[in-house]
């Protein structure tokens, strides 16, 4: 068939089963794996479901999509550098390139899905705009961090106070308020003016917008025609990247009036999706922990589905999604049907304006890094000298070393490679005084695996891993590790946090 690729690695792809309830396998992790899975039509994987406990003998009906084979096993059969990770986790055979944490792996899932069929163009969208949705690691985004642990736990624990008398997560009120905020997209200036020219043609703008404070009814009555004119432009543009044909865009010269409009005057953009106009990871994270959440709110919770207008919006709109809901379907999601919720209320975003924001703002005042702290050095009268290396037996031979073994290897500048030679120096002394046969050792944020690579060349008898969540990085990495043809290395693709492992140097 067109389109397909047949060399293609076999990989592993490695998912924690503790148990299932009505539809629902837990952890959530595993759900929405699956999920994805099932919405690709991806068959590359061998999975494993990883057992917590001691029993086999559990029913799989309605909880895997069909096409899906599963193989159950223990922990104690997991490959030694997946024992060192937090699952789920994906492992290239031979066993040592290990992918671990929810968005690196579905990261992964959808690019060899696409990989294996190129003809697929809507797997790769999921990704987003530069390809980079869910890929800035939880410990530096928020939004991460909110899709990928946050929101997954805070409904596993949900779920199991569901018999009591379960609160509402703050991280789905957050939610909730992100779904609020005005969306921004990459070009988003166009899209706006269109906005205003669809909202001038309905009649409905600024003078209509000052006049519905005055009378209760006409208020309502215009929030309902602005709602109307204004989410047809947002709904057309999101679901204009999910039909195979897509409508030429209009060309058309704007009028004047809405060309020259001030952008400050402009009509926001409304949330279509999770991450704005487009279905993304976002989304696929998203579905399964919300339909399980909307369950428990249904039945035991109704009087509450009010408070959650645009999530409600939200989940009826994902449904529209080609191909969405027959994927639900071969995981074991039936959606609900949901009353249609009013979003007109000021009371409701007056409360959530106190939930904390999902992305935390840098602090802009702090200016670091080596050039500003020696400018500030050399303002004071404080001049830096160079002088020979205070302990000359520490510089490694690297003319008799491989090639492969020096970081002018790992794609950078002959001067920066000479600076990259001077830190390993003193590293690689460091570490080869202090480490003794069979030590493991860890290289945390590896990059390219310039540290990682001259250890496990000077080392053969220890065990290094190199950590890294770029993952062209880590491929350079092994590249230069198979030329150099060590056995003593692993590559991990994953946040810090995931390696759980234990390690004598890091």
């Amino acid at each position: 068939m067109k389109g397909i690729k047949k060399s293609l690695k076999e990989e592993y792809l490695y998912l924690d089963f503790f148990h299932q309830i009505e539809g629902c396998i837990f952890p959530l992790h595993t759900s929405v794996t699956l999920f994805l899975l099932s919405y690709c039509d991806c068959k590359i994987f061998k999975v494993c479901l990883v057992l917590t406990g001691e029993s086999r003998d559990i029913s799989l009906e309605n909880v895997v999509p069909q096409e899906v084979e599963v193989q159950i096993i223990s922990r104690q059969e997991l490959p030694p550098i997946v024992q060192n990770c937090c699952l789920p986790a994906v492992v290239e055979k031979p066993d040592n390139f290990c992918r671990a944490g929810l968005a690196v792996v579905l990261r992964h899932i959808i690019q060899k899905s696409y990989e294996a069929d190129s003809s697929k163009k809507e797997i790769l969208e999921l990704l987003g705009f530069k390809k980079t949705c869910l890929k800035a690691c939880a410990e530096v985004s928020q939004w991460t961090r909110l899709c990928e642990l946050t929101i997954p736990l805070a409904i596993e624990n949900f779920l199991k106070e569901s018999d009591q008398h379960p609160t509402i997560p703050a991280e789905i009120l957050q939610l909730e308020k992100k779904l609020s905020e005005p969306v921004r997209v990459h070009n988003d200036d166009k899209l706006r003016r269109q906005k205003l020219k669809q909202q001038k043609a309905a009649g409905v703008g600024p003078s209509l917008a000052k006049e519905k404070t005055k009378n209760k009814v006409h208020r309502q009555e215009t929030s309902e025609e602005l709602d109307s004119s204004s989410k047809s432009l947002e709904l057309k543009v999101a679901f204009s990247k999910l039909t195979v044909h897509e409508e030429p865009a209009t060309t058309n010269r704007e009028p004047s009036h809405i060309r020259k409009a001030k952008a400050s005057d402009l009509p926001p953009l409304e949330h279509v999706f999770a991450e704005g106009l487009y279905f993304t990871l976002a989304d696929i994270v998203l579905l399964p922990c919300i339909h399980h959440f909307l369950v428990i709110i249904c039945k035991k919770l109704s009087e509450k589905l009010i408070e959650f207008p645009l999530l409600a919006a939200w989940y009826q709109r994902i449904q529209e999604v080609p191909r969405v809901k027959a994927a639900a379907s071969r995981c074991g999601i039936q959606f609900l049907h949901l009353p249609e919720l009013l979003t007109t209320s000021n009371e409701q975003y007056s409360n959530l304006s106190e939930i904390p924001d999902v992305e935390e703002q840098n602090d802009a005042s702090f200016i670091g890094g080596p050039r500003p702290t020696m400018t500030k050095l050399m303002e004071k009268g404080i001049e830096v000298m160079f002088s020979p290396h205070p302990c000359p037996t520490w510089t490694l031979d690297w003319n008799n070393l491989p090639t492969a073994v020096s970081p002018k290897e790992g794609k950078m500048s002959s001067d920066r490679a000479l600076r990259k030679q001077q830190q390993l120096n003193n590293l690689v002394y460091v570490v080869t005084n202090q480490a003794k046969p069979g030590d493991r050792i860890v290289d945390f944020c590896s990059g390219g695996g310039h540290v990682g690579i001259v250890l496990a060349h000077m080392l053969p008898s220890c065990q290094v891993t190199l950590i890294e969540n770029k993952e062209l990085s880590l491929i350079r990495a092994k590249k230069r590790s198979d030329e150099l043809g060590l056995s003593n290395i692993w590559f991990i693709q994953a946040n810090m946090e995931y390696f759980t492992g234990m390690f004598n140097i890091g």
